[in-house]
Parts: C-alpha cells; sequence; structure tokens
C-alpha cells in the first residue's frame, strides 16, 4: 500500500500539552501521524512561518494546508457577510492564508463558512448571499493559482442553516466558482447529519477530481459527534473508503474526531489503525468483486458482501 496522507485536530492535542505546538509536533509523529493542518489564524498566532516550518522539519512532519476558522466579528457570516468590511476581511484572511501556507510549503487551503448560514425565515436575501460567496471564492483563487482550495460543507451548526449545506449545493457552486483550483472537503460526520450516503458524495466529486480532501470520523448523524472512525457506521465508512480508493484519491486524510474524556494519542493511534485495516480490508475481499456485486443492484448480494467483510 502506497504511503497514507494522515493529519489530526491540532486542538485535540494542545490543551494537553500547554499549547506548545512543538511538543505536539513531537507527539504527532510519535503517533505515526505525517501531515499537519493548522488552524488559521489561530493555531498561527505568534508563530512566523519560518519558526513553523522549522518545528515541522525537526519533527518528520509535512505541512498540507491552513483550515480557515472565522471567529469573532464574523459571527453575522464571513465570505457572505453582508458588511462590506467584514466581508472584506475575510477575503484578505484568506490571503493571508495563502501567503502563510506558500511559506511552510503547503498546497492546499480549507474553507469551511461556519457562519455563513441563517435562522428565521426571511433573515436574509439567499442569492445576494450566494452571488457574494461566489464572486469571494474567484477572487481568492485567482489570487493563488498554485494552491487548492476547498469548500468543507455542513448542514447546521452553529447556525439553524448553514448556507452551504450539502453536496448539491456545494456542486452548484463549484459550478459557479468556476475555478479549477477549488473543489470539495467532506467532513464524514457532516454528511450524516445531511441524512447523505457518504459513499454516494466520495463517487460523484472523485469522479470529477473535484474531491481535494477528507474529515474522517464518525457520528449517529445528529450532531457533529466526531467519534473514532468506523465505530459507529463501519459499513458506510467501507463504502466511503471503496470509492476514494477506486478512484485514486491521494489527498489528505484528516482525523476530525473530538476526544474528550480519551486520550488524544490514544485515539489517533486507533483512528490510524482502523483506516488502515478497512483500506486493506477492500483489497482482501476484492476491489473487482465489490464492483460486480455493484453492477448487480442486488439487495441480497449486497447483504452477502457485508457478511464477506466481517469474515475477513
Amino acid at each position: 500500500m502506497s504511503e497514507i496522507k494522515t493529519a489530526t485536530r491540532l486542538n485535540a492535542y494542545l490543551p494537553h500539552y500547554g499549547n506548545d505546538m512543538n511538543k505536539v509536533f513531537e507527539e504527532l509523529r510519535k503517533v505515526g501521524i505525517n501531515y499537519v493542518d493548522i488552524n488559521f489564524p489561530q493555531q498561527t498566532v505568534g508563530i512566523p512561518a519560518e519558526k513553523m516550518k522549522k518545528m515541522l522539519d525537526q519533527n518528520g512532519l509535512r505541512p498540507n494546508g491552513m483550515e480557515m476558522r472565522f471567529e469573532d466579528h464574523y459571527i453575522n457570516g464571513d465570505l457572505g457577510n453582508l458588511d462590506d468590511k467584514i466581508y472584506r476581511d475575510a477575503i484578505e484572511m484568506c490571503k493571508q492564508a495563502v501567503d502563510y501556507c506558500r511559506e511552510i510549503g503547503g498546497t492546499m487551503i480549507n474553507i469551511w463558512s461556519a457562519h455563513d448560514g441563517f435562522d428565521y425565515s426571511f433573515q436574509i436575501d439567499y442569492l445576494k448571499v450566494w452571488q457574494r460567496i461566489v464572486n469571494a471564492c474567484q477572487e481568492i483563487a485567482d489570487y493563488a493559482p498554485d494552491i487548492k482550495f476547498s469548500i468543507e460543507y455542513k448542514p447546521y451548526e452553529p447556525r439553524g442553516y448553514a448556507f452551504v449545506d450539502s453536496m448539491g449545493i456545494l456542486g452548484m457552486m463549484l459550478k459557479d466558482i468556476d475555478r479549477k483550483n477549488f473543489g470539495v472537503l467532506l467532513d464524514y460526520c457532516h454528511m450524516l447529519m445531511k441524512h447523505e450516503n457518504p459513499a454516494m458524495a466520495s463517487e460523484l466529486f472523485a469522479s470529477r477530481n473535484e474531491l481535494f480532501g477528507v474529515h474522517i470520523n464518525d457520528g449517529y448523524g445528529v450532531h457533529d459527534d466526531g467519534l473514532m472512525v468506523g465505530t459507529v457506521t463501519p459499513f458506510k465508512t467501507l463504502e466511503f473508503l471503496y470509492y476514494m480508493k477506486k478512484y485514486n484519491f491521494n489527498g489528505m486524510y484528516y482525523f476530525d474526531t473530538a476526544p474528550v474524556i480519551e486520550d488524544p494519542s490514544q485515539e489517533t493511534i486507533k483512528n490510524i489503525e482502523m483506516l488502515k485495516y478497512l483500506l486493506n480490508l477492500l483489497d482482501r475481499v476484492g476491489m473487482d468483486k465489490i464492483d460486480k456485486v455493484i453492477n448487480e443492484n442486488d439487495a441480497i448480494k449486497a447483504r452477502d458482501l457485508l457478511l464477506d467483510f466481517m469474515k475477513n
């Protein structure tokens, strides 16, 4: 098996290590993580890009990119904010993330527009917000054609309705953005919350070369649980990974799990172990065999395939 690119939530580690980023990087190397995604700007405060790169190099970690985190004055919207000053701030923050990303050797910016959404009927002008987001993404894409940008959708939380809430809405938005360096980051829990089948999104976007990254985790489909990989919906996770393997996905598997009473290092070890196990399981059962079952469109044979997975 070729190298699997893995990263994990830094904010699950930072409180355990006195917010000392170098100590966190040391621990990530020990548990088997090989790449890093950094929340921007929160996890770069007081750490110049040159220093961040040095810490990564010292610990044998490679930078993947930045995770945009809009906070504070963005509470009423970020890339869709109707206040021109805040709107420009959000765009400029993305450009600053690009500059930092380049300096540390990263190649990707993931955008989760946490506050673009609404809570009430008649609260926003949907078309106006849509166009502002599209225009912002086009400007950011044109600022850095050498950088990949992904949009991470989520159906709700913190707003009652997120603006970019599903695979369908995001697919429409990518068409309007119309930039080859803009794609999708799929968060497994977010898809469960939307009552989507994660495998459907992984095939549709991967087949279009629009799948740039993955946040892999698990949950019960109501909240953003962030549970360990494969612990609640193992068969759905297998099908999700099947399509990523089928389309030769070579991006980041970011463990977006949220240990509360669990030790973060032990949780990361188990996530890596489960991911490798499931990917190997697909090979043991056989990609061709799985493909044959799918093409037969037979629920009984699909059920038998699940039993084959358990036997292997």
